[in-house]
């Protein structure tokens, strides 16, 4: 009998180190904030200009963590990148580069205007990618575990590019109010919050594959692919800050027509890597077939996003939330079974910890299969090993 309940391995539990972290990221955005709200502007444009900075973000989200559908990352890991994103890092770089603009102009006696296109060049990219790659880095030195693969590390420099653009977007929103009144608000809006909303997540997505690949490898190798990815995530930045700012509007098309190939690239190393999760499953699962927790049927429809997707319709048209919920434990811990014999065969695990998770996660499963539901009209079927209709269409057996 579990000592414990067997879902604690899928479990997200907020530890006292995380809930220290959210409070000082928090603070980070007020003080930010509040910059915005006594010094660049009243507190109705902070308003105005938070409420527009905000509205895009949850379909952002939304997008950013459909791709984080095959193994979903820990809830806590993912808010505290977004609040790193829109605290910390945004108050540091905003000090870090009002400094760097002041010395540029007051050491190489340039107009305001030129100071900031070469500090927007040549010091923002270095500062900014530096204080969101500092999460991933974290990431990688204490949960390296939670980096599977480089969907992971773009999903979580993603999020912290999110809340890093959200709060950036907040004094752009607030200088262009008051400088060129609602018609420069709109062209602001339009040039950041619908045309690029995407190019600080796009940037860090850089560091965040540096880091995954880094952490599935040892030795001198890691620090090969980190400084790889910080340097792409500078130099992709720069290239997109100096094109905007001395490219005129030739400039900004060749920008987008950069990211847009990058965006490309990212979704095909994401689908890739969904290949890869895949092909664990079906390398690493068959051999638990005769503890009856693993069937044919079930890694056929472990291994399709839309196979997955028909058996929790099955399981909630006849478990409702109860079978629904059985069917996500299930998929997830034997998702999470693959992975964690793949981070054994890397030796990224010891052989206590491997056992100790590869028996949590066998319970969890078959804690979620004692749940399933049986429809009487197949019972039969079910009892002699084969799914019901509805669970795995299309699965031999």
């Amino acid at each position: 009998m579990a000592t414990r309940d067997p879902r604690w391995v899928l479990k997200d539990r907020p530890s006292f180190a995380l809930i220290i972290g959210l409070v000082l990221t928090g603070i980070c955005a007020l003080v930010s904030f509040s910059f915005d709200v006594f010094v660049n502007g009243a507190p109705v444009q902070f308003f105005i200009a938070l409420m527009l900075a905000l509205a895009p973000v949850p379909l952002l989200l939304a997008l950013v963590l459909a791709l984080d559908r095959l193994e979903p990352e820990p809830r806590s890991n993912l808010i505290f990148a977004f609040a790193w994103g829109a605290g910390v890092a945004v108050l540091v770089a905003g000090v870090i580069n009002s400094l760097n603009l002041h010395y540029i102009i007051d050491t190489a006696r340039l107009s305001e205007a030129s100071a900031r296109n070469i500090a927007a060049t040549f010091g923002a990219p270095v500062v900014e990618e530096t204080m969101k790659g500092l999460v991933l880095l974290g990431l990688l030195r204490f949960r390296r575990a939670e980096l599977d693969g480089p969907t992971d590390g773009i999903i979580y420099a993603s999020m912290v590019g999110l809340g890093f653009a959200m709060s950036e977007n907040v004094s752009y929103y607030i200088a262009a109010l008051s400088t060129s009144g609602v018609k420069g608000l709109a062209v602001t809006v339009v040039l950041r919050g619908i045309l690029s909303p995407l190019a600080h997540p796009l940037f860090s997505s850089m560091i965040g594959v540096g880091v995954a690949y880094a952490a599935q490898r040892g030795g001198s190798d890691r620090v090969v692919y980190v400084l790889a990815g910080w340097s792409g995530a500078m130099i992709l930045h720069g290239l997109w800050n100096g094109l905007a700012s001395y490219g005129g509007f030739p400039g900004l098309v060749v920008a987008y027509l950069v990211l847009l190939v990058v965006l490309v690239m990212l979704i095909g190393v994401v689908f890739r890597d969904r290949r890869r999760i895949v092909a664990l499953i079906q390398r690493y699962l068959p051999p638990y077939e005769p503890t009856k927790l693993v069937t044919e049927a079930d890694i056929y429809m472990l291994s399709a996003f839309a196979r997955r997707r028909q058996a929790r319709q099955w399981a909630r048209a006849h478990g409702g939330k109860r079978g629904l919920r059985a069917m996500r434990d299930y998929q997830l811990a034997a998702t999470e079974l693959g992975l964690l014999h793949e981070r054994a065969a890397r030796h990224m695990v010891d052989e206590h910890t491997f056992h100790e998770e590869q028996r949590a996660l066998l319970e969890c499963m078959s804690t979620a299969r004692a749940d399933f539901p049986v429809p009487a009209l197949h019972a039969r079927s079910v009892a002699r090993g084969s799914p019901p209709p509805g669970y795995a269409p299309g699965a031999p057996g």
